[in-house]
């Protein structure tokens, strides 16, 4: 009979605090430096809503400071396709969603016997 090294595990949830791992540690530094400013966030979400890209709510300052950067680094979207987005209901998203769906004129028959009533 094969042994495994688990055999005699006992089925515990393993304890983190004996070998803590990466996120536990980025977690414990990210509890350290300060949160982000409120300005901070509100320059965030401008810069979101004129770009037309969304962010990571950051838990820093730091991690704010980074997202501010990639965010004026990109170009603005134009004012036509700012609109567009707000505007747009889900008839774009649903017609994409649709275009291949199959409709009942375009099979014959039921089951295994089921074929395309239009070739191509």
């Amino acid at each position: 009979m094969t042994t495994y090294p688990h055999d005699n595990d006992l089925g515990l949830a393993p304890n983190h605090n004996a070998h803590p791992d990466d996120r536990t540690s980025a977690l414990d530094d990210a509890r350290d430096e300060p949160r982000p400013t409120r300005k901070q966030l509100a320059y965030l979400r401008a810069l979101a809503n004129r770009s037309g890209q969304t962010f990571g709510c950051p838990r820093t300052a730091a991690q704010a400071s980074a997202e501010i950067r990639r965010l004026k680094a990109t170009s603005p979207s134009t004012s036509i396709e700012r609109a567009l987005e707000r505007r747009d209901d889900g008839a774009t998203r649903e017609a994409a969603e649709d275009s291949a769906a199959i409709h009942d004129f375009e099979v014959v028959g039921h089951g295994s016997t089921c074929t395309w009533s239009q070739r191509s």
